[in-house]
């Protein structure tokens, strides 16, 4: 067999060239192409050669140790990262940290989407993405120190509205992963856990004049691979370098799993309840805002770590879509050395893609981690005094999904709770308080995000924070917490106060929440809201299901009630967000709604983003001549005052 483009790693590593941009993909362990750090890290050791590079990559390529960029983490060997996160490589952030290195860091899903930009010769990448944050050049343009100087973001307005621009630049060298290849460089992935970001990658190099080399665990006949197997085509990759089986392992924490590969399903296994600790209190208060049929990201963290937990224990895992930024469609995510892999998945597709479903809105829920909280509610999850592990997705994700809850204890350092007789109780608290007067570095804009109107909570163990007109506002308390001395004498601001209500009494017990009746239940008293100065009627359908004839009597019932003793006509808004209706009853449903339109109402407004769903209930209103339009909340016209 002729080998080709086949190589030795060490002479693979003797292409780059001192002043080159490399970039290189994998997502954690996943797909990470440690043979070829390796092999670049030892020809610097032994030659001092390449230096002053610049590193390009989207997200965290780590073990927290030894592995992935924390081999290329030397002093002359790079000059410059441009980075998505630093946290699983510490020994490159402390290159950052001590000001020895030039370091921005950008949301992951720009640097994804940048690469295509690069590949088809584009002078760069226009976005939303980080207005409002330290991304934006207002507040810093993602440099990460004083060594960094230089503007690689710049502000656009577009037709009177911001825009980030993110320069392109060439890249000379992309080191990417596959599983198989053949000696004229064809490359297959079946037994990687994900898609990643090799193709772009590969495309970026091509035409920026570069080298792609790619990382493979074993090579296959010439002409043997069936092309609709191959990911890479050999026409963009310039040579291949077969890797030592324990520089090629599928994750840093799993040499091989078919299940994350997609080549079986594993058996579902018993979920057993974990201990009710402050995290999981804080999981299940989060869970209550979930409607069946969300598309919802867990982030990284001890604590959003919990949500699939007691989604697991509640039973509603099918009435949910998980999505993971690393391309996973459903299934159940893994954590640790195999987080941003996922077994059972449904599908799996390429990162840059994951990315624009994330931007362009396509989450209904995010929960994710914080470090600190301001007054106003902008939070940090990016910077804390010594330690800078960037943002990963949480800029893109945060500020395009329509609901965001923040997850946190309220303080750290030695927090410790218990919860007795469903009430719960501070032993000890933390020594470091999580709200602060002034973040080290804003994550998160809490004015960009009422410029969105999106719904923002901030959860903790004690009690529920909304983002209101003004900031925080302090919405729920727990049982048994003392509201002056457990929360408001130890917030170093003032904070408005609405009730407040108590937390759910289910969460601080170890039954059952009863979530899944929850989620599938009308509770039409609960949906429907009169404003009398407006003369409105607010229909929140967010969510519902009807099933059948109780349902529907459950909510003519419930509109009667509020509307009926009106004596008047009113205005109405409907809500129909992730509606379902079945089949057996949807006739009757539309009948129902043309009853109460003609019943009640002066106008209505109804909304929903699915676009089916849109049509679908047009186009029965329509033969029942009511009120037939269905708007999209996502475009101008359609927002309500």
């Amino acid at each position: 067999m002729r080998l080709k483009k086949i190589i030795e790693a060490a002479d693979a590593a003797a292409v780059i060239h001192t002043g080159d941009t490399v970039a290189s993909s994998g997502y954690a362990g996943s797909g990470t192409p440690d043979g070829l750090f390796l092999a670049i890290e030892q020809r610097f050791i032994d030659s001092g050669e390449p230096r002053e590079l610049t590193l390009v990559f989207s997200t965290g390529q780590g073990d927290m140790k030894e592995k992935g960029l924390n081999r290329l983490a030397h002093e002359g060997l790079l000059r410059r990262v441009i980075g998505g996160y630093f946290g699983l490589s510490p020994k490159l952030e402390q290159l950052i940290v001590d000001n020895r290195i030039e370091a921005y860091n950008l949301p992951e899903g720009v640097l994804t989407q940048l690469y295509r930009d690069i590949g088809a010769r584009k002078p760069g990448l226009l976005s939303h993405v980080g207005l409002g944050t330290y991304i934006d050049p207002r507040h810093g343009g993602g440099r990460m120190n004083e060594r960094t100087t230089e503007d690689i973001v710049q502000l656009m307005p577009i037709d009177g509205q911001d825009m980030l621009f993110y320069r392109a630049f060439p890249i000379n060298v992309a080191l990417i992963r596959g599983t198989t290849a053949d000696p004229n460089g064809n490359i297959t992935t079946e037994r990687e856990a994900l898609k990643l970001e090799n193709l772009a990658l590969a495309i970026a190099a091509r035409n920026s004049g570069g080298i792609v080399i790619a990382q493979v665990e074993r090579v296959a006949a010439e002409g043997s691979l069936n092309p609709r197997d191959i990911a890479i085509p050999g026409n963009l990759v310039d040579c291949v370098v077969l890797a030592e089986r324990d520089h090629h392992m599928q994750t840093y924490g799993t040499r091989f799993n078919p299940a994350f590969s997609g080549e079986l399903r594993e058996p579902p296994t018993r979920v057993r309840p974990v201990e009710l600790s402050d995290r999981k209190i804080i999981a299940r208060r989060a869970v209550l805002e979930l409607a069946p049929n969300s598309v919802i990201n867990i982030g990284v963290g001890s604590i959003p770590d919990q949500v699939p937990q007691v989604a697991g224990e509640e039973r509603v895992q099918d009435l949910l879509s998980l999505v993971v930024d690393s391309g996973v469609i459903g299934g159940v995510p893994q954590g640790g050395l195999d987080f941003g892999a996922a077994s059972n998945y449904e599908a799996v597709i390429d990162h840059a893609s994951a990315f624009d479903f994330i931007d362009g809105g396509g989450l209904d829920a995010a929960f994710l981690g914080f470090g600190e909280c301001d007054a106003q509610g902008n939070v940090n999850s990016t910077k804390f005094g010594k330690r800078a592990p960037g943002c990963g997705g949480v800029i893109d994700i945060s500020q395009n999904a329509k609901t965001v809850v923040f997850m946190g204890t309220f303080s750290s350092g030695g927090l410790e709770v218990a919860v007795e007789d469903g009430r719960m109780r501070v032993v000890s608290e933390g020594r470091f308080p999580k709200f602060v007067e002034r973040i080290g570095q804003t994550s998160f804009s809490a004015a960009y995000a009422r410029s969105r109107r999106q719904q923002v909570l901030y959860v903790t163990e004690r009690c529920v924070f909304r983002l209101g007109d003004t900031g925080l506002t302090l919405a729920e308390v727990a049982p048994g917490i003392d509201l002056q001395r457990d929360i408001l004498q130890r917030l170093p601001f003032e904070v408005p106060i609405d009730g407040p209500q108590p937390m759910d009494a289910g969460i601080f017990r170890n039954a059952s929440m009863r979530l899944r009746e929850r989620m599938l239940d009308t509770h039409m008293e609960d949906r429907l809201r009169y404003d009398e100065p407006t003369n409105t009627v607010y229909m929140n359908y967010s969510g519902l299901r009807v099933r059948d004839l109780a349902d529907l009597r459950a909510i003519g019932d419930a509109v009667d009630a509020l509307l009926g003793p009106l004596g008047q006509r009113v205005h109405s808004v409907v809500n129909y967000e992730r509606f379902s209706c079945d089949d057996d009853v949807f006739d009757e449903y539309i009948e129902l709604v043309k009853r109460v339109e003609q019943t009640y109402y002066l106008s209505v407004k109804r909304y929903t983003s699915g676009a089916f769903l849109r049509h679908q209930l047009g186009t029965e209103m329509a033969k029942r001549r009511i009120t037939s339009e269905i708007l999209d909340p996502a475009s101008d016209r359609a927002r309500p005052a």
